[in-house]
């Protein structure tokens, strides 16, 4: 059992498809953020926890900010901005590209407004030479004079115990914030809920899964320990319906088959997983349904 003497809360910010999914999910050690190519797969803050020593890092998963087209859309860009000024530093996840773009100035302009403590994290290093390095280095210290500078491959994780030892430094003496054996602060339900969302951000096409949400219907732990699991899965058009649930349900059924090798691995058991898809059009412009799903203040 860790004896947790200090907290350190992260706020992992940046723009969609940098990888801060990726890169939260590899400090916690197992997966508490759905990941996908697609961009805005995070709709919500996630907190990951990872205790190592004598201190409790505290990770939040935030949604790439983009330009918002949906008053979903607006709800996640508040989110961002909103935990940049309430955590201990902030993490600017970017890709390794030597040029500032429209996301990452905003991002920077909220920092310098809270006067936050920020480390610049450079992903996806493994896919460029060592060298090409230095152009994007220069280009973001022009920008902003970050504490430090950090190249990372959240894939592979190179160079990820350089970025903890970072974080360390900016932790502070304090209780410990969530139990020992809590990873993320999402119940089970909505777990299961982002890991179906997952697979048909995976499986289907551009256009489908950002209209698609899940609510958890039925949860049911049976006395053999097989957990029972039925999820509705909301779209917004009739035609996007029969795309997922494809040919003879054959979408439908891979979508499945895939979210319970997940569900079976995250809850450790065997699960018997069922699901239906329903059109609730426009949802993702109604608050009342947005709250239904978890993506509004109450």
């Amino acid at each position: 059992m860790n004896h947790i003497l200090k907290t350190a809360v992260v706020s992992v910010v940046g723009r969609p498809n940098v990888g801060k999914s990726t890169l939260t999910n590899k400090l916690v050690g197992q997966k508490v953020a759905i990941v996908s190519s697609k961009p805005q797969t995070t709709r919500t803050r996630i907190t990951g926890v990872l205790n190592e020593g004598d201190t409790q890092y505290v990770f939040l998963d935030t949604p790439g900010l983009h330009k918002p087209r949906s008053r979903l859309g607006d709800y996640m860009c508040k989110v961002v901005t909103d935990t940049v000024s309430e955590v201990d530093l902030a993490a600017l996840v970017v890709e390794p590209i030597a040029n500032v773009g429209p996301a990452e100035e905003t991002l920077i302009a909220q920092i310098k407004q809270h006067h936050m403590p920020a480390v610049l994290v450079i992903n996806k290093i493994d896919t460029l030479r060592k060298e090409e390095l230095l152009a994007v280095i220069a280009a973001y210290a022009a920008a902003h004079d970050f504490e430090a500078i950090i190249p990372v491959s959240a894939r592979t994780g190179e160079g990820l115990s350089d970025l903890l030892s970072e974080f360390h430094k900016y932790a502070l003496e304090g209780p410990q914030l969530f139990p020992d054996d809590m990873v993320s602060d999402q119940p089970e339900r909505q777990l299961a809920a982002e890991i179906v969302r997952e697979k048909m951000l995976r499986l289907l096409d551009r256009e489908v899964p950002h209209g698609v949400a899940v609510g958890i219907e039925r949860w049911n732990e049976r006395e053999d320990g097989l957990i029972e699991i039925g999820a509705n899965i909301y779209c917004e058009k009739s035609s996007h319906k029969g795309i997922i649930i494809g040919k003879q349900g054959a979408m439908l059924k891979e979508i499945g088959v895939q979210a319970r090798a997940d569900l079976e691995k995250m809850l450790d058991t065997r699960v018997f997983l069922e699901l239906w898809v329903k059109v609730k059009e426009n949802w993702r412009n109604n608050q009342y349904q947005m709250r239904n799903f978890g993506y509004e203040d109450q």
